[in-house]
């Protein structure tokens, strides 16, 4: 029986040609550009959403929010693409994205915007994952790195315009009527339609139906098992780390991991992660390294907007083209990792040296201050985004190559996975760190900044004084010395809008606080990344086997698994 829509053109050889092929990518790099946009748009213009919602110390949570949802839905997107197909599910995806996006912009809280990010998150965990494997579907993992070039083309632009334009939006007090910031979000609906649109027209595969049952048990274990615990990394300076509610959440979330394990074991290869994924060396120590990799990642990334924002007083517009050495130096990475790969076919000497250059580069963060040259900064965002693109896209292939082809989409997932759990632990984690020492690092500045001569000179200069915001200041200074008040760091971590209008001399306890806390964020994600770094070692080298073809023609699994 003839199916309604033709499938994309297939050669003698059992390959899809170079032009279907790309018939396919545009829409998948519609689908990606979205993903991608969405992660680097909202960057810059953060700190502006939290200080108009009140609430700068919890902005964790639309961060955690968002991964912890994009993360959970991510095996489930795989498994349910490998039975029932990957254009269904990437089309729901989108949709899922696209609303959750509308309904950011109307939030009127800091707890508000964390649900609908959560909601988004649901459409996100599909973008990626399902891009990917569509790939690995297509393209033979020799040929593979030839077209990353596209893909590189669309996430570089998106992460150049990503924060340019949220630095932009969140730097007007409005557009037609709309506060500024909101079309952070909004502008992902037209681009989201867009993208439905293209998707629907150009995304056309062939996919033959697998009996299988849907480990429905297994997703609701792991959302019980992840949720408390990243609630308690989020929270747990506030609640108190042996506090009842701490206590609480540990219980519930060991008690959903042991559930998860047990109902992966009894679902064995319908599992939402199969277990017997990883009894393959190179995906298991892949897995581990993305981990780590993802809290180094987005513990490095979610810092450096704060700290080009408050301490180097920049714009939201400023702030994201001082980002912009970062995307250089993964877009380079990911270049030259992508086309030597194509070329020799090995990917491990990038995941190593990638490795190497992130623990470089957080290391160089960890030294900045509040003074700090803007070119110093720029060249530790190359080495950071460098390491970057060495490790992110060749730990995909090394899993992709090391799978059966019929878990194209879970193993994809897993990868992708591993990642965000990573990533969701690291930005919870790292910007608890951060917000709980800033304000004693904020105190331990004020006791040294404002007795020095520098201070006190700005302090009674009656042109300093004649700005309203100078003199309420100094005013609030005095009477939380006088009382022991340490409101003004508390002030700071709700709005920090305040001190970029100070002079700087009374500013800078503020500054050097910041920064010190930053640095100490810095330096946890750098030991982080050496543990991950010496884990890379042990990833084994298996050559990138040929594709279809080659697979239909008898070619045995590159890597099998081993019994355990």
């Amino acid at each position: 029986m003839a199916a309604s829509t033709p499938a994309p053109a297939v050669g003698d050889d059992g390959r899809l040609s170079h032009k279907a092929i790309l018939t396919i990518l545009t829409g998948l790099m519609m689908g990606m550009f979205l993903a991608a946009l969405d992660q680097t748009i909202v960057a810059t213009a953060i700190r502006t959403i939290a200080d108009d919602l009140h609430g700068l110390n919890q902005q964790a949570w639309t961060t955690t929010a968002y991964l912890i949802t994009s993360t959970i839905v991510t095996p489930l997107y795989g498994k349910l693409s490998d039975i029932y197909g990957r254009k269904r599910f990437f089309i729901a995806a989108i949709t899922i994205f696209v609303l959750g996006s509308a309904l950011c912009s109307f939030a009127t809280s800091m707890i508000q915007l964390a649900f609908f990010r959560a909601f988004q998150g649901l459409g996100a965990g599909g973008l990626f994952s399902l891009a990917l494997a569509i790939i690995g579907d297509i393209v033979p993992p020799r040929e593979r790195a030839k077209y990353q070039g596209y893909f590189l083309a669309v996430f570089g632009t998106s992460s150049v315009l990503g924060p340019v334009v949220g630095g932009f939006l969140a730097g007007q007090s409005s557009i037609l009527g709309i506060s500024g910031w909101r079309w952070v979000f909004l502008v992902n609906v037209p681009i989201g339609i867009a993208a439905l649109a293209v998707v629907a027209r150009t995304l056309k595969l062939q996919h033959r139906s697998l009996t299988h049952r849907i480990d429905w048990w297994g997703a609701v274990a792991l959302s019980i098992g992840l949720v408390p615990l990243l609630m308690v990394a989020e929270q747990g300076r506030d609640w108190g780390w042996a506090s009842t509610s701490s206590i609480l959440c540990y219980v519930v979330g060991v008690v959903g991991l042991v559930a998860f394990v047990l109902v992966e074991r009894a679902m064995g290869d319908e599992a939402l992660l199969p277990f017997s994924l990883f009894r393959i060396p190179t995906i298991r120590i892949a897995s581990i390294v993305s981990v780590i990799l993802g809290m180094g990642l987005f513990g490095g990334i979610a810092c450096l907007p704060l700290y080009l924002q408050i301490v180097k007083g920049s714009s939201p517009t400023e702030a994201g083209l001082q980002l912009l050495p970062l995307t250089l130096g993964i877009m380079s990475g990911s270049i030259i990792s992508g086309q030597t790969i194509s070329r020799t076919g090995r990917y491990r000497r990038f995941v190593r040296t990638g490795g190497g250059l992130m623990v470089a580069g957080l290391l160089l963060f960890a030294t900045i201050d509040y003074n700090t040259p803007m070119w110093q900064v720029m060249l530790m965002c190359v080495v950071f985004g460098l390491g970057m693109g060495f490790m992110m896209q060749p730990l995909v292939l090394a899993v992709q190559n090391s799978a059966d082809r019929k878990d194209m989409g879970v193993a994809t997932s897993s990868a992708t996975f591993t990642r965000q759990i990573g990533g969701t632990l690291g930005t919870a984690v790292f910007l608890s760190i951060l917000f709980s020492t800033v304000p004693d690092k904020i105190a331990a500045a004020f006791r040294t900044i404002v007795p020095s001569a520098d201070f006190q000179t700005a302090a009674k200069d009656p042109s300093v004084l004649a700005n309203p915001a100078n003199a309420a200041y100094l005013k609030q200074l005095a009477a939380a010395r006088t009382s022991g008040s340490t409101s003004l760091s508390s002030n700071a971590l709700t709005d920090s809008s305040f001190i970029n209008h100070l002079d700087p001399r009374l500013a800078k306890p503020f500054f050097v606080g910041f920064s010190q806390a930053m640095d100490l964020v810095f330096l946890c994600g750098a030991a982080v990344m050496v543990v991950g770094w010496a884990v890379a070692f042990l990833l084994p080298h298996v050559e990138l086997r040929g594709g279809p073809a080659a697979k239909s023609s008898g070619e045995a699994a590159a890597e099998p698994a081993i019994p355990v």
